[in-house]
């Protein structure tokens, strides 16, 4: 462990502010957005339409973010504190946000989103190893409870704005805003910190890393297809509009996930492995409670126990990747370590579409359930992996 006197004590709630942005944005598109939209411009074939832009999406996002962690860290070992990172994302994302609310076109529709994964992207890698390059070891678990929080948080007030505000423009305008004020506060913080002092050495791909990238990866995709067609489930089995609905129950997981995390975080001292695959299963038995709810009280209870699920899982994650990444290569690290999200963003549509299509069910009623099937696989696979990782204590054995 390295230690270090701080001119200042870092604050995992302002080093936070701008993830909570950043997941503010996603909240909004991965949940509600990008599905409504694909159905406004393709009502007839929206699955088809939606799983092209993911996967379109999450193929610009990994390119990005490898790029900017490898360039991040050269600038790192000079002294920058990553800060120009996260400026390029903010501004970038905060315009494409609001080109995407107002693309009058599936073309352009298309275009603002790889633009906004551009740009965030652009920040996100880099901006992830402000965890580790300012808090210390012993202190990781509290920081990264809060990281996993702050995502859920973010995340709630994402699926509100695109659920229940009417006007397209308020929605870009409302987000763009606070991911903006997100990054200003986070920047504002970061000026006032000295990074710890860390050796810079080339990234190593180990055995270790492989296992973490493979578990993230298959919990993720499991994650992504819940999420990505749980609009399509609703639009089925509820009355009404489904985007209110949709926000409605990505709320409560939400909160429920925020609510998991903070409970996560002293346990997660312990040992991480055995409390990511706790959230993992319950995860699990919150999907098979999806497949069997008839009505919006039992999809209700079902979200709930999502949320507190992955927010078990969430906090678990970020204290993994903490502590196994290596020190000397942080922001390429995280960049490779968020490809086991961003790969999952490709992969739960291409898996989900490649069944149905085998199956002929694409446009069948029971698409959505089927892709929650699919998700019990992944999701239980993803839970069997986390055994290959090294106990507490044996990460340098």
């Amino acid at each position: 462990m390295n230690t270090f006197t701080q001119k200042h004590a870092p604050n995992p709630a302002l080093l936070g502010a701008f993830w909570f942005g950043i997941q503010m944005v996603w909240g909004a598109l991965l949940g509600i957005s990008l599905q409504s939209r694909s159905f406004e411009f393709y009502p007839h074939d929206a699955i088809r339409a939606y799983n092209a832009l993911a996967i379109a999406g999450a193929c610009v996002a990994a390119a990005t973010q490898i790029t900017a962690g490898i360039y991040s860290d050269r600038r790192r070992k000079n002294g920058s504190r990553r800060l120009e990172f996260y400026a390029c994302g903010a501004v970038i994302g905060a315009a494409a946000v609001l080109w995407f609310y107002l693309a009058p076109d599936f073309r352009q529709l298309a275009a603002a989103l790889l633009v906004l994964q551009l740009g965030l992207n652009i920040a996100i890698g880099p901006y992830q190893a402000a965890i580790p390059d300012f808090i210390e070891d012993l202190k990781l678990g509290g920081a990264s409870a809060w990281m996993a929080a702050l995502q859920s948080l973010g995340n709630v007030a994402g699926a509100l704005a695109a659920s229940f505000l009417k006007n397209a423009a308020a929605v870009g305008a409302a987000i763009a805003a606070v991911l903006l004020a997100g990054f200003a506060v986070t920047a504002t913080h970061v000026r006032t910190l000295e990074p710890l002092v860390r050796t810079a050495t080339p990234l190593r791909v180990t055995g270790v890393f492989i296992d973490l990238f493979i578990s993230r990866a298959l919990m993720y995709v499991g994650f992504y297809t819940l999420l990505g067609y749980l609009y399509f489930y609703v639009e089925r089995l509820l009355p009404g509009d489904p985007k209110a609905s949709v926000g409605e129950l990505l709320v409560t997981f939400l909160t429920a996930a925020a609510i998991g995390a903070a409970l996560a975080g002293r346990a997660a001292r312990f040992d991480r492995r055995a409390v990511a695959a706790a959230g993992g299963c319950m995860f699990i038995l919150a999907l098979i409670a999806f497949l069997f709810s008839k009505n919006g009280p039992e999809l209700f209870g079902a979200a709930m126990l999502a949320g507190i699920a992955w927010g078990v899982f969430l906090t678990a994650d970020w204290i993994l990747g903490c502590a196994l990444l290596p020190r000397g290569s942080l922001a390429t690290a995280m960049g490779v370590w968020n490809l086991a999200l961003l790969v999952p963003q490709m992969l739960a549509p291409a898996i989900v579409g490649a069944v149905l299509g085998a199956l002929n069910a694409l446009q069948s009623p029971d698409a959505a359930r089927i892709a929650f099937v699919v998700a019990c696989l992944e999701v239980a696979a993803g839970v069997a992996w986390l055994r290959r990782l090294p106990a507490p204590g044996a990460e340098n054995a």
